[in-house]
Formats: structure tokens, sequence, C-alpha cells
């Protein structure tokens, strides 16, 4: 018996020894990956040779609050990089967003040059980002403008009688949590709604205005809510040279004093942990491997979730949305 109970416990030593050095290893192999994944991950290879270069900034999708985005601008207003350039495929987002993405670009263009290039929508909200620069770059098809602002919301009264089901509250006003969906608009709760949206789109005429030197007469005419192609856009003052990547070069050489043949290099905007493909691979297949299988399929997932999250837009919106589109 008692060599039958010192086999058993040489044996859970033994068990206890390889989990530890199967765990180490694994940790080991992740901060491996992890540095590595940095290392040549876009931001990591502007991060080691931003020197003499200009940062290529990748602006697409909604546009919504971002605070690591916004630390990632001031890392690259800090860094070495020559000048910047921004390029924009956007629809717009939310207004707070937007407005977030505009005063963060202004605070990188007191430090650095920077020229924006529309690939092929900068509208509404987008539009907001771009004039953040002094000078914008636009295709001749590309769309422009959008100037305005709405507030969305669904409204299930039809639908709640149909199915027979009604919703009631008890608030403390009249207009908290108006309008809710469930109920007809009262013209109070409408009227609130339209004040909020008002002021927005003064805030965002004002800023076309100041920033592209725009008359009342011109803004009237490009504030109505339309996007413009980049052909009307030069025209109207909306963007300043029809152009690509190589136009905008050519400006900052010309007129910001940047040396000539420099390196363009894209600069990642705050990647997160879904955004390193490699690295969430390798770690979920170690995780698997260790008996983690719960904590693998949720990094697997991460992407997914980000995605996801990507379809809400809560608040006033900058965006541009043509009917018919999903």
């Amino acid at each position: 018996m008692s060599l039958d109970s010192d086999v058993i416990v040489d044996r859970r030593r033994m068990r206890r020894k390889l989990t530890f050095w199967r765990v180490s290893a694994a940790v080991v192999a992740i901060a491996a990956i992890a540095a590595i994944s940095i290392v040549v991950s876009p931001r990591g290879r502007s991060a080691l040779s931003s020197a003499g270069s200009i940062a290529r900034v990748n602006i697409e999708g909604l546009i919504r609050s971002d605070r690591e985005r916004v630390e990632a601008l001031e890392r690259l207003a800090d860094s070495s990089t020559a000048a910047v350039i921004v390029h924009i495929n956007s629809p717009g987002g939310t207004t707070a967003g937007s407005e977030q993405l505009y005063d963060a670009l202004m605070r990188l263009k007191a430090k650095k040059p920077l020229v924006v290039v529309v690939e092929g929508l900068a509208a509404s909200g987008g539009y907001i980002t771009a004039i953040a620069a002094d000078y914008i770059v636009a295709q001749q098809s590309s769309l422009v403008g959008s100037i305005g602002v709405l507030f969305q919301y669904p409204n299930f009264t039809d639908l709640l009688k149909t199915v027979g089901v009604k919703v009631e509250e008890v608030k403390s006003s009249p207009l908290k949590a108006a309008p809710n969906g469930f109920e007809p608009t009262s013209p109070e709760a409408r009227e609130a709604l339209d004040s909020l949206v008002k002021d927005s789109y003064a805030w965002f005429k004002g800023l076309v205005k100041e920033r592209r030197g725009m008359d009342d007469a011109l803004l009237a005419k490009v504030a109505d809510g339309r996007v413009f192609t980049g052909r009307q856009a030069v025209e109207l003052k909306l963007i300043d040279q029809l152009g690509d990547e190589k136009t905008a070069i050519a400006w900052l050489e010309a007129q910001k004093g940047v040396k000539k043949d420099l390196p363009v290099r894209d600069y990642k905007l705050a990647p997160r942990f879904g955004d390193l493909t490699f690295l969430r691979t390798a770690a979920s297949i170690t995780l698997d491997a260790l008996g983690l299988s719960s904590v693998a399929r949720q990094i697997e997932q991460a992407g997914v979730a980000q995605a996801v999250d990507r379809l809400s837009l809560d608040g006033m919106l900058a965006l541009w949305h043509p009917a018919g589109t999903n």
C-alpha cells in the first residue's frame, strides 16, 4: 500500500510540473507572437520607421467616438513623421464621433502638415473630418458634402396595435424619454427634436463656412443635404483640387516644404486585439491545446462582436444614407 501511495504522489507531482511547463510555454509563445505581430503590423512598422516619411492615415466606414483613435493621432503628432495624408472613405456617423475626430485632426494639423484625399466618399460626418485639413483633394467621381444632420428612430405604434400590445409608462415629465417609438410622437417631442437638429445643423454649417471660406450665398447652395461629385465640389469650394495621393504629395512639397521623394507609410489607427488576426488565431489554437476551449471560442468571436457593434449608432447622426440602401 505504501508503494502504491508513493507512486500516486509522484504521478501527481509530475502532472503538476507538466501543467506548469505547458502553461509557461504557452505564455512565452503568446508573448513572442504578440511581439512579432506588433513589429510586422502597419502601426508597428510606422512606429519603427516613421522618421523621414509621410504617414498615411485611413478613415473608413462609420465614424463614432473612439478614444483609442484619438490617442493614436496624438502619438502621431508627437512622432518624427514629416507630414500626414488622411484618406477618407466614409458616409459619416454620429455627430459626437465626427466632432471628436475633427478636433483630433485639428490638433494633429497644428503640429504636422496635413492634407486630405477623398477616396470615394466624404459625406456628412466624413466631410466634417475632411475640413479639418487646409487642403482637400478628391477624385472626379468622388462624392462629398451631405451637409446636415438627422435624428432617426423607429415607431412601432401600428405594429403594437396589430398584435394587441400596449406599452405603459410612468415618467417625471412629458418629454422624458420622448420619443420612445411605442406611441405617436407628440408635437412637443417633435419640436424638441427639431431644436436639437437645427442646433447641430447650425454648428455644422458654421464649421464649413469657417474652414472653407464661404459666404452665406454659397453656403446656402451647398448645405441643403445633397452630395456633389468631385468635379462639382471644386467649383463649389468644397474641395481644393482633383487628384489622388500623388497630387496631395505634390502639394505638401510645394506648399509645406516637405522634402521630395519621402516614402509614404501606413499608420494604423489604434489596432485592437480583434484586428490582429494572426495573433488572435495563434492564441486561440494555443488555448484550445491547453484545454481552454471556451476561452478560445471567445477570442475567435471577438472580431464578430466588433463588427456587430459597428452597426449600432446612437444619438444625433451626421450620416449620408441614400434611400434604398442597407
